[in-house]
């Protein structure tokens, strides 16, 4: 009896999405600081690396709530064309999967490939975890956009020709950020024997740190940050909840914390690293760590946690104006934006508002951590604070500036300046 290629390629999808969690767990902490006021401090991935710590300039100081006074940052990269680019008959297909901060990173690397194979690139589909969990790209993201975001840069089309199935398609491992050199030794050959190729992302780190530049540069450039933009409904979802936060924040001027906090990674990841490194905080630590640089009990506080759990009571008892989605979504979207078994539409909500709110603090380190604060640079929200455990009963908010902000180290300054 013959195997099903589409069971092969199901294999390959479960294999890879292992592969990222164990990267997860293994490799995920934050970059270790000393300063007087705290211990154990973890930002990024680097724990060898002096950090340097924020300061704003002129010396402002107004709490925990500063105003984002670095220079913005404008696109440096020049849109390219296809010009005298390889062009050729085949098609390059992928999916989505795990989420939006992978969604960036996995649209990036089709597009650099497609790009350098002179390949068609066909609009993906969204898998979530669960088998069976799938949706079309345009139930999220805006496909009109996107294609024409795209154009000039590589061809697309939105429907896989019918002739086009698993049969005929070979599976190609491709490592995040992948580069021309690997398209040109592993790919390219499989690409002109086969005709086609479908993409399966893998990462071998969880960080978004520039290693250096390439050709493909401004392909990159443009497909992480100039492509994907929520689809009408879904965007009007989550400007309602943003707007729902800050309306809840007359005593801090309408401006709100977002805490990337879920209980479910916390108890599935723990929170130390292999080294013995810091590689999560948890509600108690986060509402001390919260308290310790300056915000008051009137603060808002939006976490990822999508059903409410008892162990944030605390953090709730700190912080009474501490929200999850159920409490500030509309309450007409819910039935299909939160009650839905997919956990996407909630994914995706939880990525947009910590890219948008005034601070962003990742309890949790890995990409959904790095990819907020490359939607962040991109867009001048620079007030990163990475948490840490402070062993005075204070200390300021700009010592714990993210370091992808201080030391200008994440991939999106390669892309703005």
């Amino acid at each position: 009896m013959g195997v099903d290629p589409r069971q092969i390629l199901a294999g390959i999808l479960t294999v890879t999405m292992f592969v990222m969690l164990a990267n997860m767990i293994k490799r995920d902490h934050f970059d270790s600081v000393k300063t007087p006021a705290a211990a154990n401090i973890r930002l990024d991935e680097n724990p060898g690396v002096e950090q340097s710590l924020a300061k704003f300039p002129g010396g402002v100081t107004t709490g925990p709530w500063q105003d984002d006074v670095w220079q913005e940052l404008k696109p440096c990269w020049t849109k390219p064309d296809l010009g005298n680019a390889e062009k050729s008959t085949g098609f390059v297909s992928f999916s989505l999967t795990n989420g939006p901060e992978y969604h960036v990173s996995q649209i990036a690397d089709a597009v650099v490939v497609a790009r350098y194979l002179g390949a068609t690139l066909v609009i993906p589909d969204i898998r979530g975890s669960k088998r069976g969990d799938k949706r079309d790209f345009e139930e999220i993201y805006d496909v009109e956009k996107f294609i024409k975001s795209l154009e000039g840069v590589v061809r697309v089309t939105k429907d896989q020709p019918s002739g086009l199935s698993a049969q005929n398609m070979a599976v190609v491992r491709v490592p995040n950020r992948v580069t021309e050199e690997h398209v040109e030794e592993y790919i390219a050959p499989i690409y002109r024997t086969k005709g086609n190729v479908r993409l399966a992302t893998y990462f071998p780190s969880m960080n978004m740190k520039e290693t250096g530049k390439s050709k493909a540069d401004s392909v990159a450039c443009t497909a992480m940050f100039g492509t994907l933009e929520l689809q009408p409904e879904v965007r009007e979802v989550v400007d309602s909840m943003v707007e729902r936060l800050r309306t809840l924040s007359r005593k801090s001027d309408g401006h709100f914390v977002a805490v990337d906090l879920r209980v479910d990674i916390l108890e599935k990841k723990g929170c130390l690293g292999g080294d013995g490194t810091k590689t999560c905080y948890g509600p108690d630590e986060i509402s001390s760590f919260l308290q310790k640089i300056g915000f008051d009990k009137d603060a808002t506080v939006y976490l990822t946690q999508t059903v409410w759990h008892g162990s944030l009571d605390s953090l709730k008892e700190s912080f009474p104006k501490t929200y999850i989605k159920e409490n500030i979504m509309p309450a007409d979207k819910k039935p299909k934006f939160l009650e839905s078994e997919s956990s996407e539409f909630a994914k995706v909500i939880d990525f947009y508002i910590c890219s948008e709110s005034d601070v962003f603090v990742p309890a949790i380190s890995g990409l959904f951590y790095a990819n907020v604060a490359g939607k962040r640079i991109a867009t001048g929200k620079n007030q990163i604070l990475v948490p840490a455990t402070i062993s005075e009963a204070s200390a300021s908010a700009t010592d714990f500036i993210s370091s992808y902000i201080t030391k200008k180290n994440h991939l999106a300054y390669s892309c703005f300046c």
